[in-house]
């Protein structure tokens, strides 16, 4: 059954307070609660849940979103060899080596430099130039490092300099996406370097098509969505003249717009015919698109972002590759604006890899939504209550722009 697209699936062994139940997995009228939903605020509501349900179905406009590890998907075929492949992915497990702050001013330097590499790059394949590999290797090595040691550094300067210049900021976003999932599920070293190359070439082929194809508002006749999609071809194009570039590169470049259920293109590949990291890439292109500046389409808030994911979720995309990728991010991905519990807003700065749904928030508003004098740092997973001895969480995200507020503008200006 279908899911509204804030509704999410958990087990009951992550209902927690402040949550508001939505659906169960049995008929309201076998429980004895109201009809319409439940909201949880006791102990005790989420004992009785818990000794007549399996899973529930919880609503994250109306109470605290679920912790991802409680997230229940849909059967979707054998699991087995499925969760084979993952173990299979796992070479190593990375360990944060140094704290946000302190990696953030390193990552502004690799972020700029990596920028400069990937706006060189591009001009000279528009001027018809062969693509500079060694080139955009310099700044991927940097970048992989850095996220290696912190990831969220990375992420959170990608949402902070988001620019109207779509091609390479998604190029840069797709890179920075596949590192940092790529270090979830445990690559090792020399295969994050392919998959944050191939993340940052996926999209290549666009330097061939016209301009005013790409910039135009709203949708795309027929005819020019085939001229869109041909994007994959140009882009394999452009590989085959790059010497000493590793085959899974152009794999990517080759399937990241196929899809789990055949919808996809070029080629209809259906579920594990994609290669793995073709899969990947297509969960980060797409999750980057949605939260991207683009002149088609609204962009989508993190939290909106992932909340589509999770729709499509064993359709578009593997169901357990989705699941992991917000196990990666979180619920609330680093720059997402959210309202608290005491009707504060703050945007997520860092997200903690042990208590994602108790992340790090910058304070922009009080609980009348007006601006605060100054801006302040709260980490949740340190802080548990707020000043009236309450319990403090996320009780919703938000989207861009509510209250007037656009972190970049904020931080950037």
């Amino acid at each position: 059954m279908d899911t509204s697209s804030h509704e999410m699936r958990i087990s009951v062994q992550g209902l927690a307070l402040g949550m508001y139940v939505s659906r169960l997995d049995r008929p309201w009228l076998e429980t004895p609660f109201p009809l319409h939903g439940v909201a949880i605020d006791s102990d005790d509501a989420i004992a009785r849940l818990r000794r007549i349900c399996s899973h529930v179905w919880v609503d994250t406009l109306r109470g605290v979103a679920p912790d991802p590890r409680y997230l229940v998907f849909e059967a979707d075929g054998p699991r087995a060899p499925v969760q084979g492949e993952f173990e299979q992915l796992r070479k190593t497990d990375w360990t944060i080596r140094s704290e946000f702050k302190a990696e953030l001013q390193e990552a502004e330097h690799v972020h700029a430099v990596l920028e400069g590499s990937i706006s060189e790059v591009m001009e000279d394949m528009q001027a018809g130039r062969h693509l500079n590999l060694d080139r955009l290797k310099d700044g991927v090595d940097a970048m992989i490092d850095s996220i290696l040691r912190n990831p969220t550094a990375f992420v959170w300067l990608k949402e902070m300099k988001r620019r109207d210049n779509y091609a390479y900021q998604h190029a840069l976003g797709c890179a920075i996406w596949a590192a940092s999932f790529g270090r979830h599920l445990g690559l090792e070293r020399d295969e994050l370097q392919v998959l944050s190359l191939g993340g940052l070439l996926c999209d290549v082929g666009r330097v061939r098509l016209a301009g005013e194809l790409l910039s135009r508002p709203g949708p795309l006749a027929e005819g020019e969505m085939q001229q869109v999609r041909a994007h994959v071809r140009h882009g394999l194009e452009i590989l085959e003249m790059t010497p000493g570039l590793p085959p899974r590169i152009a794999e990517i470049v080759a399937t990241h717009h196929e899809r789990h259920d055949g919808s996809g293109y070029p080629e209809g590949l259906v579920g594990n015919q994609i290669p793995i990291f073709g899969r990947i890439v297509g969960v980060v292109d797409s999750y980057d698109a949605m939260t991207s500046v683009r002149p088609y389409a609204q962009n989508r808030s993190p939290h909106e972002a992932v909340n589509e994911l999770y729709q499509q979720r064993g359709k578009l995309f593997q169901a357990e590759l989705v699941e992991q990728f917000i196990q990666n991010c979180g619920i609330y991905p680093t720059g997402t604006l959210v309202e608290l519990s005491n009707g504060q807003v703050a945007v997520i700065t860092d997200v903690h890899s042990l208590k994602r749904l108790r992340p790090r928030v910058m304070m922009l508003l009080d609980v009348d939504k007006s601006p605060l004098k100054q801006f302040h740092e709260v980490d949740l997973g340190e802080v548990e209550f707020d000043e009236h001895g309450s319990p403090l969480v996320v009780k919703r995200g938000l989207p861009i722009g509510a209250y007037g507020l656009d972190p970049v503008e904020l931080f950037l200006a």
